[in-house]
């Protein structure tokens, strides 16, 4: 899964220079993923269709999490001027009632992130 390995790049960056390289390599990944959507819905709202599928699961357990991290490091990763289509699936994913119920809260994931990325940036005690 090409999209997790960039991502997570993105994801474990401390500070603004980690994180704009590493979009840096997550973006061309992106782009694959506008265009098999574009391909594979066939002008649905979903990868599959009309209803959430396997896919959509898949890459929509992402989409809030993609949100946290741009948030806590600055960019804006799903950019509706560069990634319409996929954007816009992400707003109808969310929307769905089921994902409603399911999906985690972005503003307490957003403070357990922020609180991992500073122990993470953070010199570790000696011996450890």
């Amino acid at each position: 899964m090409q999209f997790y390995k960039e991502w997570n790049r993105l994801f474990w960056s401390t500070t603004a220079e980690k994180a704009a390289e590493a979009l840096g390599g997550v973006v061309p990944v992106v782009e694959t993923l506008e265009q098999a959507f574009r391909e594979c819905s066939r002008g649905k709202p979903f990868f599959g269709g009309d209803a959430v599928g396997l896919v959509d699961i898949a890459l929509g357990s992402f989409v809030v999490w993609i949100r946290v991290v741009d948030e806590a490091a600055g960019v804006k990763l799903l950019d509706e001027a560069k990634f319409p289509a996929l954007t816009a699936w992400a707003e109808r994913f969310l929307a769905v009632d089921a994902v409603k119920e399911v999906m985690p809260d972005a503003g307490r994931l957003l403070e357990h992130y922020k609180g991992v990325l500073a122990k993470r940036a953070s010199p570790s005690p000696a011996g450890y």
